[in-house]
């Protein structure tokens, strides 16, 4: 490590340590508020490197399926406490909010930036394509037990089985996608083995790990600081999940697909932001709906509102025609955001 990446860590550790401190003794919410950010965003910037240092001996896809599975921790501490408090509605707006974060929101500020700073950004598209087509089968499995449900058929007395044997199918499909780009990009020849690496070979991946488990609590105290802010504000809660809460569990993938896009490392921001959906739908969402029958708290279930069902599809639509091509420009990312903000606006008043 040189000077400056030792001094963001020392200056991480501190808000991290601080955050803690402010949690537990019971301080001022803004002021927890203020500091669990600032560790947050921190956390992020040192994942951000961690994953560029990486990148170097791995392919996009895994280096991508490595940053989202740690990059998802924050939320599923999140989710487990809530569901624990009985709050399963949100935690439910909270993983569509993930989802919806990622493949438009995050994806549009990412093409936005790097747009305006490189032009015309190009990528390979065979990953993106393979990952949205999974997206699309992912969206279709969880409008099933909606549908079930909403139009009354013999399986709505049923929702729980089917619930569990829908959350199994879809694990077993995020395991065989991540064999599936593991694989490919092993087979692949290497763009970026042969650059200068400034980390040994073991610290990267150390410090994604530790990064991982200290933004787990630190979103955690980030959402508790939050709270009364949102009571003060009025937010309805639906609006909190889908857009706060799944914003602040998501902080680390969201500023390093920002970032890789910035420096013109389209393949591996593409891979981070998409592969974090992907990983919410595939993998986060069915570990807790399994979970929740034995939390003790709130059971979580696949059945959706209309509104969350539709904005949902509508978002995985729109970032599959915007990837399929190969490559980007800052207008389509600016219109990504432009529909995010007409989504949470439907949600705003609950």
């Amino acid at each position: 490590m040189n000077r400056k990446e030792k001094i963001i860590v020392g200056i991480c550790l501190i808000f991290t340590i601080a955050a803690g401190v402010m949690h537990y003794s019971g301080a001022n919410p803004i002021l927890s508020f203020v500091v669990t950010a600032g560790a947050l965003a921190l956390l992020a910037v040192i994942v951000g490197e961690s994953t560029d240092q990486l990148g170097r001996r791995l392919g996009p896809g895994a280096t991508g399926i490595l940053q989202s599975a740690l990059g998802n921790l924050p939320e599923l501490f999140v989710c487990i406490f809530a569901l624990r408090a009985g709050l399963d509605t949100v935690v439910q707006a909270a993983l569509i909010g993930s989802i919806l974060g990622n493949s438009i929101l995050v994806l549009g500020l990412a093409l936005f930036v790097g747009g305006l700073k490189n032009g015309t950004q190009r990528f390979r598209s065979e990953p993106p394509k393979m990952i949205v087509t999974l997206m699309l089968i992912a969206v279709a499995a969880l409008a099933v037990p909606t549908l079930a449900k909403e139009l009354h058929t013999p399986a709505e007395s049923h929702i729980a089985g089917l619930d569990s044997f829908v959350a199994i199918v879809m694990l077993l499909l995020l395991a065989a996608s991540i064999y599936f780009f593991v694989k490919g990009d092993l087979a692949a020849e290497s763009t970026g083995a042969e650059q200068h690496d400034t980390w040994p070979v073991w610290l990267p991946s150390i410090m994604l790990l530790g990064s991982g488990v200290g933004a787990a609590f630190v979103s955690d105290w980030f959402v508790e600081a939050l709270q009364p802010t949102m009571e003060l504000l009025g937010i309805a809660p639906a609006f909190a999940g889908l857009v706060v809460v799944a914003i602040a569990g998501n902080a680390i993938e969201n500023l390093v697909g920002v970032q890789l896009a910035w420096r013109n490392q389209t393949d591996y921001a593409v891979s981070v932001i998409l592969n974090g959906s992907l990983q919410i739908a595939l993998g986060l969402f069915p570990v807790l709906v399994l979970l929740s029958f034995f939390l003790g708290g709130a059971v979580l279930s696949f059945i959706l509102t209309p509104l969350l069902l539709a904005a949902l599809v509508l978002s995985v639509i729109v970032s599959a025609f915007i990837v399929y091509d190969g490559e980007s420009i800052w207008l389509e990312g600016l219109a990504l955001i432009g529909l995010y903000c007409i989504i949470a606006a439907a949600f705003w008043w609950g």
